[in-house]
């Protein structure tokens, strides 16, 4: 059985503000839950104008005070930008607050630029540091050993489940190592799934956490009632990968329809590229794409995601999506 979750990345719309991403973000997730939807994650990325999840422990909290039952956790946290007691008293404390909720999904990049990194007082060079840093912080979540110098109050002892994100074959020879459930950053980063899942199977070790491999996929969903609405609503995700490639990133922008006259052939392959495994279409568009992905990765949970302007438009994309993959779940 395919279990079916959800990224957000909070979008910041043209001609809004931080506060609307953050109502939009709640009301999806209140949604989500009634669709079926087993996880609500939030990314963290800074310094990016449409994208208004940075503080990603704050939002988490945010989300999971407003709804009930659904797993909320981040999708992932950049560990190279935080102390590792840090990000466990975060986690320690939300999972006090929400017992049995949270997951933490931890990410190798800095999720920013340089000059972005240096401002957040770390460096790139500490994602060298990351097998280290993701030991120590795993550490704090164990129960305390008699006399332990630094315990992470609260946090010790609640052993919140540990996720490994990648797009290469790093993080999935890491958690194959470790015995952790790997999710991988296809829906933007598709050109090495298959080896990297074919490492964290073939290679993976049982832990206390995880007794088999446990494989997540991401994939972008712009579903409507007809292909030409779908392809309109993705429009604005194709414009905001276009801006970020120019080096001028900007608020999500409304849908635009000319996006051919836009981008140059070598733009217009790139952003198809890296959005090899987005179901854009129809409904029965999209099962075709999500039977495909199944199929070719055989993955425990797909998480999908999507940057839709139109925030009614979005809520549809997403119950279009849980209604297919509730369906495919059970098939």
């Amino acid at each position: 059985m395919t279990v079916y979750s959800l990224l957000d990345l909070s979008p910041i719309l043209e001609g809004s503000d931080a506060s609307g991403a953050f109502r939009n973000t709640l009301d999806l997730a209140q949604h989500a839950e009634k669709w079926g939807y087993h996880r609500y994650w939030l990314a963290e990325h800074h310094n990016l104008p449409s994208i208004a999840s940075a503080a990603t422990a704050v939002v988490i909290g945010h989300v999971a005070g407003g709804t009930k039952t659904i797993r909320v956790g981040a999708g992932g946290i950049m560990l190279p930008n935080h102390a590792p007691l840090v990000v466990a008293e975060q986690f320690g404390t939300l999972e006090s607050l929400y017992p049995g909720r949270i997951d933490l999904a931890l990410g190798r990049a800095p999720g920013t630029d340089q000059a972005t990194a240096r401002a957040l007082r770390r460096y790139f060079e500490s994602a060298d540091r990351f097998p280290e840093d993701l030991l120590e912080l795993m550490s704090y979540f164990r129960d305390p050993k008699p006399n332990q110098r630094v315990t992470a109050v609260p946090g010790a002892g609640l052993h919140i489940p540990v996720f490994l994100l990648g797009s290469s074959d790093f993080s999935a020879r890491l958690a194959a190592e470790l015995g952790l459930p790997f999710g991988f950053a296809s829906h933007f980063a598709p050109d090495y799934l298959h080896a990297a899942l074919e490492i964290y199977r073939s290679e993976f070790k049982p832990s206390q956490q995880l007794q088999e491999p446990y494989v997540i996929v991401g994939a972008g969903v712009y579903a409507a009632e007809s292909g030409d609405e779908a392809r309109r609503i993705f429009s604005s995700a194709q414009l905001q990968t276009l801006n970020l490639i120019r080096g001028h990133p900007t608020k999500l922008q409304p849908p635009n329809e000319g996006i051919d006259e836009l981008w140059s052939e070598h733009e217009r392959a790139a952003i198809e590229h890296r959005t090899k495994y987005t179901a854009v279409g129809s409904p029965e568009t999209v099962r075709k794409k999500f039977q495909q992905m199944l199929k070719e990765t055989r993955a425990d949970e797909i998480i999908v995601t999507a940057q839709i302007f139109d925030h009614r438009a979005r809520l549809r994309s997403f119950e279009i999506a849980a209604e297919i993959l509730q369906s495919l779940s059970v098939a």
